[in-house]
């Protein structure tokens, strides 16, 4: 098997994933509400998916590290086809009650929660079959997250306005299959790591707070997961709530939202492959610092007054180049200070804490424009932002993140070695 098939599978079926989870993110709130005509039904659809999949991120880490992140993978997609796929065919059948599809949502969300954690958990193996520096595989990782989800939310609209929503997340149902077809052939032979020979099996919640006790202990992962939790919470009152009221408030209506949108999603992917190209000779402590310093406040700072587009647009440009290194520089640091053997725990979860504020995101935006008015939110949700990012600056543990390991933990061969 050639050493580099199994990453570049995975980033195929990450693609493939990851634009079928955008359809259906906007097919499955309109179908909700085009059938319902309630929004309060239709939240609460997001959040019957939200909670068991942040809940599963962190319950589902001891079982990637025992069964192995492929298996656990490629079994949470085929899982996801029957229960995705289920919805439209309940509901064209007429046997589709709205408890039955919170009941359907939450199944959706729950295997979602470890399928992903799993697909993270691969990378450190696939990285060092590859042979490649982690910086490589990160900033591919994020190429093909912003890609597909640009693509997704272009497919999505296509989709609803020609065969509706509830035939929608059939394409959903179908991505699932192809993911886990594409990852079950490209990764076949890698199974999860050996134990040692006559090593008895720790108990399950051992291993759960093993994962908890090494993130509590590492300041630095720990830091990482609580900033991208609040920037998380604060992107989302950005993007459910904020933009939609200045593109209301300054007249550029849903095509202003649909092109602030594209512009930042496509200077995201160029930023993400230049960080795939160079990152490894990056310095990444004071490349960091600076992403967040322009794709941070900027954005919020400029969309806070009625200025012209073109103004807007030229920000988007540079925060989205900006932010396209962030994912490669945090993914790298976070891969090679987690062992392999807790690899599965821990990234679980790292990434449930980043999700779990991401609920109330559209709820604090909604207060601080009902309470303050649309200036005063932006800015203080920027001037957040810009406290969230920028307080590494002050902790000199920080500085760790420009510490890379051993070629061995990277997957690197030595430059004497053939």
């Amino acid at each position: 098997m050639s050493t580099r098939r199994p990453l570049y599978g995975w980033l195929v079926s990450e693609a493939v994933s990851i634009t079928g989870t955008r359809v259906s993110m906007i097919a499955l709130p309109w179908f909700v509400l085009t059938t319902t005509g309630s929004p309060g039904k239709t939240g609460l659809v997001a959040l019957a998916e939200m909670l068991p999949m942040v809940l599963l991120k962190v319950l589902g880490g001891p079982i990637i590290d025992r069964v192995g992140p492929r298996r656990v993978s490629i079994t949470c997609d085929l899982l996801s086809v029957l229960v995705v796929g289920s919805i439209p065919l309940m509901y064209q059948a007429g046997h589709l009650s709205f408890p039955g599809l919170l009941l359907l949502v939450a199944m959706a969300g729950a295997l979602r929660g470890p399928g992903d954690g799993a697909k993270h958990a691969l990378v450190p193996a696939l990285v060092e079959r590859a042979g490649v520096p982690m910086e490589r595989a990160t900033g591919l990782g994020s190429t093909v997250e912003r890609g597909a989800s640009m693509l997704g939310a272009i497919v999505a609209g296509g989709l609803i306005s020609v065969i509706g929503p509830a035939n929608a997340l059939l394409v959903d149902a179908g991505s699932f299959l192809v993911s886990a077809a594409v990852l079950a052939w490209a990764t076949v032979g890698m199974g999860p790591a050996p134990r040692e020979q006559g090593a008895a099996e720790p108990p399950y919640r051992r291993q759960l707070a093993e994962g908890w006790r090494f993130l509590r202990g590492d300041r630095v992962l720990l830091g990482i997961a609580v900033m991208v939790a609040l920037t998380n919470f604060l992107d989302i009152a950005w993007t459910t709530v904020l933009v939609p009221v200045w593109a209301k408030e300054y007249g550029g209506g849903a095509a202003a939202i649909g092109l602030l949108f594209a512009v930042f999603g496509g200077a995201s992917v160029a930023g993400a492959l230049c960080a795939a190209a160079w990152g490894e000779r990056m310095p990444r402590y004071r490349t960091y610092l600076l992403a967040f310093l322009v794709t941070g406040l900027p954005r919020f700072a400029v969309m806070a007054f009625d200025v012209s587009i073109w103004w807007v647009l030229a920000i988007s440009v540079a925060g989205g180049f900006a932010s396209g290194f962030l994912n490669p520089i945090l993914g790298a640091v976070m891969y090679e200070r987690i062992p392999v053997r807790l690899v599965g725990r821990v990234t679980s979860l790292t990434t449930a804490m980043c999700f779990a504020l991401m609920p109330l995101g559209g709820l604090l935006g909604g207060v601080l424009v009902s309470g303050w008015g649309l200036t005063a939110a932006m800015l203080a949700t920027g001037a957040a932002y810009f406290v969230v990012t920028m307080a590494p600056a002050f902790d000199p543990r920080w500085r760790e993140m420009d510490d890379r390991p051993v070629p061995a933990r990277t997957g690197r061969v030595p430059e004497d070695a053939h």
